[in-house]
């Protein structure tokens, strides 16, 4: 068997019994039914079910667009989507009865739906509600009066769910925020505790910094003054992760210093817990004062000077953190200056009609996804329809659902989504069976359904598309569609949708492995930007800009990678290539991170003229290495680092400042040693991404060592 059906095989066993953690808190899971259950019961007790159907339809159609966020940002969602389900299911009401119409208006959904996907999950997630409420609403065509009022009932449903939501919002203004970061302050905890840095990738910790940045710095932020405090946290932890990587440098083993890192952790533990609680860090100031006496103890012994360093600020910007953790509090705002924080140059996003126009093209993955949703959301209505399918809107509906931008959602989708609507049908039919035939207890049935598949969404699809069966169908009974029929309908047309939406995948497919080496290739990049700042050590601005968009390109990254993971046919040598580069690339980030610690601390670097010049002829080199890995060709023209850095050395042996000399010594041989290894593995890497060797470029070979 090769080892590209191995894989897939693999991966399909991976997903069907791989059960991640669940994620969505318990009064999300709650509010989320209640907004679906409760029109329902209502309509039901006051002899309105079909008012209380509608409601309820619209709430579970844009249940996932109530997603952790500002509450501005997560408001923003929710009234779009539920206009958007709104909109659709007006004309869907209204044109469903003609095939050409509907068919017209299904091609631009489902290309405008799948465009989406460019500004992101969320907002991808209202184009795939708007085509999915076009396709239901198509098979029960009415007059305008009855059509407007049940998109009418819709609408209120989202705006339903969109109140529970935000409901909260006076008393748990900052909620989203302090949460975000009481997640990083925990990483930062666990780091504390590792005296070495060097094999710590803390992936974790990066992706929270990641998302903190786009929370407080997005573009639908909050703007209350408390906001001032956030961002004065979310810098402080960048500042405090620096020190832990420069001190991870040095002698960090002994007693002493561990104590202090002990007592530094237990500093962050007590900020993370009184962010979680929105309460004043008692517990972090007690842990302080410890704190503080550790650090004069280590003053006492006269220790090493560049650790002391590293001691003194950490303290400093712990104190600096709890102060800002109590003003961050739920019970004040900070009541300092207002002034707003800016959103960093890396990363301002264009205006949305650039965006679209940019991504109008068939190189752009988006634009792709976007014809085959058209093409394949439209073609699933016909079938439908020249078949005369029972209940055939859950055939383009399922396509819209499973069809992805990449093949491993795509194929994980359309598995999952077969096998949990079989299970849900199981299920469902038990369940019918041992309850009584009441009213009341297909309601509590369903909200049981409802709240299963709510909470169990991202960590088991499967289980939860069973959930979600059971849910619909019961829901339908209500409407009066026999539970029996609805549920073996539902299972042809769901497996029929399944198959056509991999069939359009594999049609004109775009698979990662033709991308991935681009997404490094930026890492690289912005690796190579983060080491040019760092070159002018009076930009500490541009240092600060650089390392975050570095770290975004390091996340997505790693999603190319994982998606090429899950990729049939993806060359085991290219898989192989992709992955040490990732790693070496973590490597090269965390000693650029040594060496803006090591700025930090000095007013100036040792031989400053000529370790600018090392670090950006460095920067330089990692830019041609990132252009071959694009080009798929072998680095040309490298300089040899290695002997530049040994002049360096030279130079910095005749330094007044030892201590920053010795450490930029050794922070410029793993630079040189970083560098060095990303170029080899490039340089055996000059193949296609179906394992075909390619002709190298002609020139200077690379100084890899």
């Amino acid at each position: 068997m090769s080892s590209s059906a191995y894989s897939l095989r693999a991966h399909a066993i991976e997903s069907l019994v791989r059960i991640k953690r669940p994620d969505v808190p318990w009064r999300v899971v709650v509010r989320n039914t209640a907004a679906v259950a409760l029109p329902l019961a209502i309509g039901l007790g006051t002899g309105h079910p079909q008012v209380g159907l509608g409601v309820a339809a619209g709430a579970l159609n844009t249940m996932f667009s109530d997603q952790p966020g500002p509450y501005r940002q997560r408001m923003r969602q929710l009234l779009l989507a539920s206009l958007a389900a709104g909109t659709a299911s007006l004309l869907g009401f209204l044109i469903g009865g003609h095939l050409l119409p509907i068919l017209l208006a299904t091609a631009a959904f489902g290309f405008c739906g799948g465009l989406l996907v460019v500004f992101g999950t969320d907002t991808a997630r209202v184009g795939m509600t708007s085509m999915i409420l076009l396709v239901i609403t198509a098979a029960t065509p009415m007059p305008l009066a009855q059509a407007a009022s049940a998109s009418a009932l819709i609408v209120c449903g989202g705006l339903l769910l969109a109140l529970f939501s935000l409901a909260a919002w006076p008393l748990q203004r900052y909620w989203p925020e302090r949460q975000i970061l009481a997640t990083v302050y925990t990483g930062l905890a666990a780091q504390a505790m590792q005296p070495s840095q060097d094999n710590a990738d803390a992936p974790a910790l990066t992706d929270a910094m990641t998302t903190l940045q786009h929370t407080l710095l997005g573009r639908h932020r909050s703007h209350g003054r408390a906001m001032e405090a956030f961002g004065v946290l979310l810098e402080l932890a960048e500042r405090m992760r620096l020190e832990f990587v420069a001190m991870g440098e040095l002698d960090a083993d002994n007693d002493v210093y561990r104590k202090f890192r002990e007592q530094a952790a237990e500093v962050l533990s007590g900020i993370a817990t009184a962010l979680e609680e929105g309460e004043t860090p008692t517990q972090a100031t007690r842990s302080l004062q410890w704190l503080q006496a550790c650090e004069t103890e280590i003053d006492g012994t006269q220790r090493s000077v560049g650790m002391n360093r590293h001691v003194h600020a950490l303290t400093g910007q712990l104190s600096a953190a709890v102060r800002n953790a109590d003003w961050a509090g739920s019970r004040g705002e900070l009541r300092a200056r207002a002034a707003e924080t800016q959103l960093p140059q890396a990363l301002r996003s264009s205006s949305t009609v650039a965006t679209l126009r940019a991504n109008l093209t068939v190189h752009s993955v988006a634009f792709r996804h976007a014809i085959r949703t058209a093409a394949c959301l439209t073609a699933a209505l016909w079938l439908s329809r020249l078949l005369d399918l029972p209940h055939g809107y859950w055939l383009p509906m399922t396509a819209a659902i499973v069809l992805r931008p990449d093949f491993a959602a795509t194929f994980n989708f359309g598995l999952l989504r077969m096998l949990g609507t079989v299970a849900g049908l199981v299920v469902t039919t038990v369940l019918l069976h041992v309850t009584p035939d009441q009213p009341w207890a297909h309601l509590l049935l369903l909200a049981i359904l409802c709240m299963t598949f709510r909470y169990l969404a991202s960590a088991h699809y499967g289980i939860a598309v069973a959930a979600l069966t059971g849910t619909v169908v019961i829901l339908l009974s209500f409407d009066g569609v026999n539970s029996g029929v609805a549920v073996m309908d539902r299972v042809i047309n769901t497996t029929l949708g399944c198959g056509m939406a991999l069939f359009a995948y594999v049609a004109w497919p775009t698979w990662e492995r033709g991308r991935a080496r681009a997404a490094l290739a930026r890492m690289l990049e912005g690796y190579a930007d983060y080491l040019a700042a760092l070159a002018q050590p009076g930009q500490r601005t541009a240092h600060h800009e650089t390392r975050t968009a570095a770290r975004t390109r390091r996340s997505n990254a790693q999603a190319s990678l994982e998606r090429m993971r899950a990729e049939p046919a993806t060359p085991p040598e290219l898989l192989k290539v992709a992955r040490a580069l990732f790693a070496n690339g973590n490597r090269l980030a965390r000693t650029a991170m040594t060496l803006e610690a090591l700025i930090d601390d000095n007013d100036a670097l040792p031989e400053q003229g000529e370790t600018g010049n090392f670090i950006e002829l460095v920067a330089n080199t990692l830019r041609e290495i990132a252009d071959a890995l694009r080009e798929q060709r072998a680095p040309i023209d490298l300089p040899d680092l290695r002997a530049l850095q040994q002049t360096l050395v030279v130079l910095l042996l005749m330094s007044e400042n030892r201590a920053g000399a010795d450490l930029l010594t050794r922070i410029s041989d793993r630079l040189v040693d970083n560098v060095n290894t990303l170029a080899h593995v490039v340089q055996q890497s000059v193949t296609t991404s179906d394992g075909q060797r390619l002709r190298s470029h002609p020139g200077k070979p690379t100084q890899a060592t």
